[in-house]
């Protein structure tokens, strides 16, 4: 049954901090851009209601109020998902109540806190909005061309819509599963509580050089490709190694790993295989080790900034590294101190009749110079000693 948005004579309203009529200074309710007024368009309903699994029922008022959740929460809740404004149209569903509720509850049980819960609607919103848009413009855009001469693409999108759905959903929720399952992994690893949010890592910038003075020669489908095979590449090769990609920025990747050997071995595989692909720029990478703030995915502080200013200043086709994952490497004996210390080892090794020993890679200083914001700071250049296993 609708909820009105206003309580019939003699009904006790359950929620009596909430108004009985629509405040109209509420956010939700002041006057926003038409493009925010949810489609009328007969076939997005119908797709709408297709994916959602319900018809559109309430107001933002009567839907905030049948959950049992106050106009600021919900309106909160609502823009931190991503979505706009939507005036006093009917536009929400008994998911959106549901959900709702279940942040809601949440709270009033203790198990989050009100900030905490809208942080999650946000990075969940963020989230899915880009995974949905990609699934849209890369996924469907191809599969929903009429398959016969006269056919037109809103023929064909429901029905493929009502295939794909259940099967994308039940992937959906075991990917998170297993993303889920890794980080609470790493979580309950960590040495102290205060690891736990600032820990150190390994972070890693890679950067196509030359990328701004590409995009004026190609076509938007040839640099949209380019991209695509960029993002994907990295997105593999990182995976792979034992990193985990934190964010895709068309040109750049971030990424982090546990350990400096895994966030080197990437960087080197990277250069590797992009250079082998004569449709790609040269590409360079900046790694640097330390403690990191990790916020909703994400990752801040000055070991960040400092890779993203080595990689501006490493030479194309190279990584340069700072002095604290120089240092890691050395300690963990994937890296000599230096090559003459090396080469020492080496012949002793050899006068002894016994194995040198081998390192993985292989450091050079570089000139001292300043960096933006961080004083003057020493890179050194990372190389391979040893050839990699054949994948």
């Amino acid at each position: 049954m609708t909820v009105d948005d206003t309580t019939s004579d003699g009904d006790t309203d359950p929620h009596p901090s909430t108004p009985a009529t629509p405040d109209p200074k509420s956010p939700v309710f002041h006057e926003v851009d038409h493009t925010a007024e949810p489609s009328d368009d007969p076939l997005a309903i119908r797709l709408e209601q297709l994916i959602l699994g319900a018809e559109r029922r309430y107001t933002a008022f009567q839907a905030a109020r049948t959950a049992g959740v106050s106009m600021d929460l919900a309106s909160r809740f609502w823009r931190a998902m991503g979505f706009p404004d939507i005036g006093q149209a009917k536009a929400l569903t008994e998911a959106d109540v549901l959900a709702l509720r279940r942040l809601a509850g949440l709270v009033e049980a203790g198990l989050l806190s009100e900030p905490m819960a809208v942080q999650v609607a946000r990075s969940t919103g963020q989230t899915t909005a880009r995974l949905a848009e990609w699934q849209i413009d890369s996924f469907l855009e191809g599969l929903t061309e009429p398959p016969e001469p006269g056919m037109t693409r809103t023929e064909v999108t429901y029905p493929l819509v009502e295939l794909l759905l259940p099967e994308l959903e039940e992937f959906l929720v075991y990917v998170w599963r297993r993303q889920l399952a890794a980080a609470t992994g790493r979580v309950v690893q960590a040495a102290d509580d205060d690891e736990m949010v600032d820990r150190r890592l390994a972070v890693g910038f890679a950067d196509l050089v030359g990328f701004t003075r590409l995009t004026r020669r190609l076509e938007e489908e040839e640099l949209g490709e380019l991209v695509e095979a960029f993002e994907t590449t990295c997105a593999d090769l990182v995976a792979a190694h034992g990193g985990r990609l934190i964010k895709t920025l068309g040109d750049e990747v971030l990424y982090c790993a546990d350990d400096a050997g895994t966030a080197a071995e990437i960087a080197l595989r990277l250069i590797e295989t992009l250079s082998h692909d004569q449709t790609m720029p040269a590409l360079r990478v900046g790694i640097a080790f330390g403690t990191v703030t990790t916020r909703m995915g994400d990752v801040f502080g000055t070991t960040v900034n400092l890779a993203s200013r080595l990689t501006s200043i490493a030479p194309k086709d190279t990584v340069l590294v700072d002095g604290a994952l120089a240092e890691e490497l050395s300690r963990t004996g994937e890296a000599p101190v230096s090559e003459a210390e090396a080469a020492a080892e080496a012949e002793t090794a050899a006068k002894e009749g016994r194995e040198s020993p081998t390192y993985r890679f292989g450091l050079q200083p570089m000139w001292q110079r300043p960096v933006r914001g961080l004083g003057i700071v020493e890179p050194w250049m990372l190389a391979r000693r040893a050839k990699p296993d054949a994948d």
